[in-house]
């Protein structure tokens, strides 16, 4: 099995359908989740919405670069959560989460392997490979936060 392959199905488990790592994926975990447990503030930790938001910002981002385009994403506005005020909103976000993590597993699985070694973008940020891989670790780190906030949350 190719490279990329093996990277968009590792990709694939963390945010669509799988249970190897975590037992659980995104989809999973934010499935029963309501607008307003999504919304709602426990102390000073980040709210569900928020964590979706940040993680489907760094998807997009890259699915943007995996199509041709600029890397125009910045840290500073990672958390920039537009205010969720109906389920019509909550269920848009992860609509979106869903649709754009399908498209990254595609346009990975798609690449040659080679592909995997070269700069994405700049030196500075390392090759495709180290930038996939990151997002799967991003992802599996932020899956646990939400994991344990919706713990919090039902009880």
């Amino acid at each position: 099995m190719s490279s990329t392959i093996q990277l968009s199905k590792r990709f694939r488990e963390v945010l669509l359908d799988g249970l190897w790592i975590a037992n659980t994926n995104f989809k999973d975990k934010l499935s029963d989740v309501t607008w307003e447990q999504a919304i709602a503030k426990i102390d000073s930790l980040n709210t569900i919405a928020m964590l979706t938001f940040h993680i489907h910002y760094y998807i997009s981002g890259i699915v943007n670069v995996l199509e041709g385009g600029e890397l125009e994403i910045k840290d500073q506005f990672s958390f920039d959560l537009p205010p969720i005020e109906s389920a019509e909103q909550w269920e848009s976000l992860l609509n979106r989460l869903w649709t754009d993590s399908e498209k990254f597993a595609s346009l990975v699985e798609q690449m040659a392997d080679s592909k995997l070694d070269e700069v994405f973008v700049d030196e500075k940020y390392g090759t495709y490979r180290r930038n996939i891989d990151g997002m799967i670790e991003h992802a599996y780190y932020h899956l646990g936060q939400i994991a344990l906030i919706k713990k919090l949350l039902t009880n």
